[in-house]
């Protein structure tokens, strides 16, 4: 069983920066790629990064590759984004989740089968 938490959301203005923490649970964690989801209002929710368990490979969305950088610390047993260069368009709120199959390498997000409760960000203009 693996329980994400995330934090680290809040307001930040155009340009700027924010680093995102999912901090997990279990002794398993380094087991499960790990992924983060946004879901903005009124949009479904999309894929924006995720990481494989041993941290070697990653993928990111379009909308967010060379602005988004997604890390893991198995030892802390926490997965991060960092965010730069943000923009109004990155306002969502912002998931946690780790894959259902522990090994499984996937960017599809009904492959992830463990969720944190999400935190809000918004970008100001």
């Amino acid at each position: 069983q693996v329980q994400l938490v995330e934090s680290g959301g809040g307001l930040v203005q155009t340009g700027g920066s924010q680093r995102l923490s999912c901090a997990a649970s279990g002794r398993t964690f380094s087991s499960y790629t790990m992924g983060w989801f946004r879901q903005a209002l009124g949009k479904e929710r999309e894929f924006v990064s995720v990481i494989s368990w041993s941290g070697d490979n990653s993928d990111y969305a379009t909308s967010v590759k060379g602005r988004f950088t997604i890390s893991r610390d198995n030892v802390k047993n926490t997965v991060y984004l960092q965010m730069n260069s943000l923009t109004p368009e990155d306002t969502a709120v912002y998931y946690c989740a780790a894959a259902g199959i522990r090994y499984k390498y996937t960017v599809k997000m009904d492959e992830y089968r463990y969720w944190g409760q999400g935190t809000q960000v918004t970008v100001s203009s």
